[in-house]
């Protein structure tokens, strides 16, 4: 199993950042991919997941309406669009697949917000 997450990506305050994670070696539609942010000295923070087969979403309510999962079957990437950034959502952004056995990580992508 292997998630490859999209390049860093820098943007001004304000500005929208999509990040994108393609799967491979597992059935893309059968697992739930989650994302998951880390700020630098900060713990984990779940922003939401995605039901690849399906379409369905839950997002934590902090990012309600300014986020959108959304995840390509036709080429098995899972993306999330996050609006209206501020300088302190600098951070790693993670792709996350709960097995039925392990939990699978993609390797990050870090945004920076700044001006």
């Amino acid at each position: 199993v292997q998630l490859v997450q999209s390049g860093a990506e820098l943007r001004n305050p304000g500005a929208s950042v999509k990040v994108s994670c393609k799967a491979s070696g597992y059935s893309f539609t059968s697992y739930y991919i989650h994302w998951v942010r880390q700020a630098p000295g900060q713990g984990l923070e779940w922003m939401g997941r995605i039901d690849p087969e399906h379409g369905g979403t839950k997002y934590a309510q902090k990012f309600q309406g300014r986020v959108t999962f959304t995840a390509d079957t036709s080429t098995v990437t899972a993306y999330v669009e996050l609006n209206s950034l501020s300088a302190d959502e600098t951070a790693v952004y993670y792709c996350e697949r709960p097995g039925a056995y392990d939990v699978n990580w993609g390797q990050g992508t870090q945004v920076t917000v700044s001006s």
